[in-house]
C-alpha cells in the first residue's frame, strides 16, 4: 500500500487551510456533539445543523456531505460515523474501515484534491487509539489507490498520544 500522500498533525482540524473538505466525527443524529463534532459544528455555523437536519441521520459506517458553512478554507464537511466500541467483536474494524473508505468516496465525486480526517471513535465511543489508527491508516490508504484524484489525506490528531499512534500505525502499513 503507498501511505505517502497521507500526511500527520498535531492540532485542531477545524484550522487547515488545506483541505477541501475536513471530515467530521460524527453521531448517527448528524446534529452535532461533543469532541471534534462540536468543534466542527461551532466552526461552522448554525446552517450546518440545519444542513444536518435535511440529511436525516447516517448509518455507522456511512458518511454524509454538507457544505462547509463558515469554515473559511474548507468546502464540504464530510460526516462520517464511526462505531461505538463494544469489545471489537461487534464488527467494529470493518465499519470504521467503512466510514474512512466512504469519506474518501464522497470527496472524489465531489471533485475534492486535499481531505482532512479526525481519529474518528477514539474519543467518547471509546474505540482504542492504536487499534482505531490501524485501521484508518488501512482503511485511507486504500481509499487512496481507488481514487487517485485526491492528493493528500490529512489526519489532524487531537494531542501527542494520538500523533504517536498514527505515526506508529503509518510506519507499520510503509512496510
Amino acid at each position: 500500500m503507498r501511505v505517502s500522500r497521507i500526511t500527520l498533525h498535531l492540532g485542531d482540524i477545524t484550522t487547515d487551510s488545506d483541505a477541501d473538505a475536513i471530515v467530521n466525527a460524527a453521531n448517527p443524529s448528524l446534529l452535532g456533539g461533543g469532541g471534534v463534532d462540536g468543534a466542527i459544528h461551532r466552526a461552522a455555523g448554525p446552517g450546518l445543523l440545519e444542513e444536518c437536519r435535511l440529511h436525516g441521520g447516517c448509518a455507522t459506517g456511512d458518511a454524509k456531505i454538507t457544505s462547509a458553512g463558515r469554515l473559511q478554507h474548507a468546502k464540504y464537511i464530510i460526516h462520517a460515523v464511526g462505531p461505538v466500541w463494544r469489545g471489537g467483536g461487534f464488527g467494529e474494524p470493518e465499519l470504521l474501515a467503512s466510514c474512512y473508505r466512504r469519506a474518501v468516496e464522497l470527496a472524489a465525486v465531489n471533485g475534492c484534491r486535499c481531505v482532512a480526517f479526525p481519529a474518528i471513535s477514539t474519543g467518547a465511543y471509546g474505540y482504542p487509539l492504536a487499534h482505531a489508527a490501524n485501521v484508518a491508516v488501512r482503511a485511507t490508504g486504500k481509499a487512496l489507490q481507488d481514487h487517485a484524484g485526491i492528493r493528500e489525506a490529512r489526519f489532524w490528531l487531537f494531542d501527542e498520544s494520538a500523533y504517536d499512534a498514527f505515526r506508529a500505525a503509518l510506519g507499520r502499513a510503509a512496510n
